[in-house]
């Protein structure tokens, strides 16, 4: 309760900065007519702290947003399998001035592959594989890592970024975005043969590491293009129509979806790039060989009920979409005795000195986003916004401010729950 306390006194005190620099910019004269207005009601002094403290919270998070360069978020606060808090903040598509809602939908980049992970793991329920099979004796070619041509490639090794595939070459081959849908003909078979195997029309050796799978973290995106061609394998269903029917409808995440063509693109955050002092506006986009582990968008709200679902043993308002188990097997770490990064089945994983975090971020052209997830608290964070500062990366400012917002949110997760 004493490091609470302190953190609680360190946010008044940041709160305190902000309110001084926005009475200079005339933001607090809005809060001192809320001060009146109060003073001439019935209002108990605890409605009177609570609103200030509200507007306090607003203001504070509103100034992040502005140094972290975001036309808008959307976050909520889930405890107890329930979300206790939500809101947005400023505009979704700022030259059509949308504010915002918790129904507003992301691009999720990476946090994508949350999804994906999931949809092949209810599969693995069904014993259609095991986690350690060969890969290759699913596909309809060989996958092999050229430089141990005799080393097995798992399913684990590729839920956990640990096939020894490598992303060198994915920005110059796979990563083009496109407004809409970009389909490329032959995909996901045999593009990913051409693209993944020697003497292939779209091969790099950069493609592979020269690690040996199983030994080494390497972040690849199209392991995940690979993980969704297993779910299409193995269920002979569509990938896009199997998570509408086993994930998101049963979740009732009924506007979610990783094609824009089953989308409401009005609904859609718009994708903003701030560069040169403003925003540029980029088209909604589609990226062809990579939406499994990209192009998810969903909402704070609908994608609420999924975190819930994984926080709950698999179970979302009574509806179960995974096994407790399987839920357990995804959030745990997957490394070998020289891996620096630990990473589960699709879930990040953060084993801090007193506390393990899992869950996932994501940023890519037009997206920022961080989903939190506080196990021994029952705690989790759900952030996401339109913007990066360039292309595929943020700086380090906003980087912080971001990490500021997520923060103070845990924060106010604290003082809701005490």
């Amino acid at each position: 309760m004493i490091i609470d306390q302190t953190l609680v006194n360190r946010m008044k005190k940041q709160l305190i900065s902000v309110i001084i620099v926005c009475v200079f910019l005339g933001v607090a004269v809005h809060g001192i007519i809320i001060n009146v207005a109060l003073a001439e009601t019935t209002s108990v002094k605890e409605d009177h702290q609570q609103i200030t403290s509200d507007f306090l919270f607003n203001t504070y998070i509103r100034t992040l947003m502005r140094l972290a360069h975001k036309p808008s978020i959307a976050t909520c606060i889930i405890y107890d399998n329930d979300v206790i808090w939500s809101n947005a903040y400023g505009y979704y598509d700022i030259e059509n001035k949308k504010e915002a809602t918790t129904q507003t939908l992301y691009l999720q980049a990476s946090v994508s592959k949350t999804i994906t992970a999931t949809a092949l793991m209810q599969l693995y329920e069904q014993g259609l594989f095991d986690l350690d099979d060969d890969v290759n004796d699913y596909l309809p070619f060989s996958l092999r890592n050229p430089n141990y041509p005799d080393i097995p490639i798992t399913i684990k090794m590729i839920l956990s970024h640990r096939s020894s595939l490598a992303d060198d070459n994915l920005y110059w081959t796979c990563l083009s975005y496109l407004p809409g849908d970009p389909d490329v003909e032959g995909f996901p078979y045999p593009w990913l043969e051409e693209y993944l195997t020697p003497g292939g029309s779209a091969y790099s050796s950069s493609t592979w590491s020269l690690d040996k799978p199983g030994e080494q973290y390497y972040y690849a995106n199209i392991g995940f293009s690979i993980v969704a061609y297993l779910v299409e394998l193995l269920s002979h269903e569509d990938f896009n129509e199997y998570c509408k029917e086993h994930i998101f409808q049963p979740l009732q995440m009924n506007t979610t979806g990783f094609r824009l063509r089953d989308l409401n693109i009005d609904n859609i955050a718009v994708p903003y790039e701030f560069k040169n002092g403003g925003y540029f506006r980029h088209p909604q986009y589609g990226i062809h060989v990579l939406y499994p582990a990209i192009t998810l968008r969903t909402s704070i709200e609908e994608y609420s009920h999924f975190i819930i679902a994984h926080m709950n043993g698999g179970v979302w308002n009574g509806v179960r979409i995974l096994n407790k188990s399987t839920v357990e097997l995804m959030h745990s770490a997957h490394f070998s005795p020289n891996d620096k990064y630990n990473y589960g089945l699709g879930w990040e994983i953060t084993n801090k000195p007193l506390k393990k975090t899992y869950g996932h971020s994501g940023g890519y052209v037009g997206a920022l986003n961080l989903v939190t997830i506080v196990p021994a608290d029952n705690t989790a964070v759900i952030l996401f916004s339109n913007a990066l500062d360039s292309e595929l990366h943020s700086t380090r400012i906003e980087w912080k401010a971001i990490s500021a917002i997520d923060n103070a949110l845990f924060l106010k997760a604290k003082r809701i729950v005490s």
